[in-house]
């Protein structure tokens, strides 16, 4: 901060992670809530994976600390809790004056969603929430299937503890030749579909983001088809 020009005015963090579906505990937000007063930050919390959590671990709010508002908005999404991915439709809340500027900005330079998605959305909000528990569970099904049928087909990824994502390190054998190339041949060979982690960023080479949005046979399909190209690797 104090090399910085201009001097940053505002932090964006991301929890669940996208793409690394890490998550971070109350003490990290306590922590960042501290830094941005001291050194005079706004901070943007996007939130948009909160329910999406598994094994019994909630996702922490940066609204939980105390005086957080002081300096911080939360964004979350209706698209991963209520499977309305492309209805465009979200909220924020938190400090007054950044809220009522998100509001002037809408105002001028945006439109509101078609009234029918608002009416799903508020429906969502205030309707029964077992739908959200379901979808929970069904994503940690696929993830537990994901986890361990890839390591059978010999490529071990982390089992990620929120989010629609795992991020995973090529397997090996596969390391030199780049996230983005590895991608393109998982594609043409085994016909499965993964995001090279240098789309990212540069932080991100050597890795790629898997996301589970196929049902669990599929999934199952796709690990067979990976041990098969990874052995035909081998052999060469």
């Amino acid at each position: 901060m104090a090399d910085t020009v201009p001097r940053p005015t505002v932090q964006v963090v991301n929890n669940p992670s996208n793409p690394t579906a890490e998550t971070v505990d109350l003490e990290f937000y306590e922590r960042l809530v501290e830094w941005a007063k001291e050194n005079r930050v706004w901070v943007l919390s996007d939130l948009a994976y909160s329910e999406l959590y598994y094994d019994g671990k909630p996702t922490r709010s940066i609204l939980e600390v105390p005086g957080a508002k002081d300096v911080a908005v939360e964004f979350t999404s209706m698209s991963k809790t209520y499977s309305m991915a492309g209805w465009r439709m979200g909220f924020c809340v938190g400090n007054t004056q950044l809220v009522a500027a998100l509001t002037r900005v809408k105002s001028y330079l945006d439109y509101g969603a078609f009234t029918p998605i608002q009416a799903a959305a508020c429906a969502a909000l205030n309707g029964p929430q077992d739908v959200v528990e379901q979808n929970r569970l069904r994503y940690q099904q696929r993830r537990d299937v994901m986890v361990e049928s890839f390591a059978r087909a010999g490529w071990e990824i982390p089992s990620p503890p929120a989010s629609m994502f795992t991020w995973a390190k090529l397997p090996p054998g596969f390391e030199d030749m780049g996230s983005l190339e590895f991608s393109k041949q998982l594609l043409q060979h085994a016909e499965v579909a993964v995001a090279a982690g240098v789309g990212f960023g540069e932080e991100g080479e050597g890795y790629v983001r898997i996301a589970m949005v196929e049902n669990e046979q599929r999934i199952r399909q796709a690990a067979r088809n990976i041990k098969r190209f990874l052995a035909e690797h081998a052999r060469k």
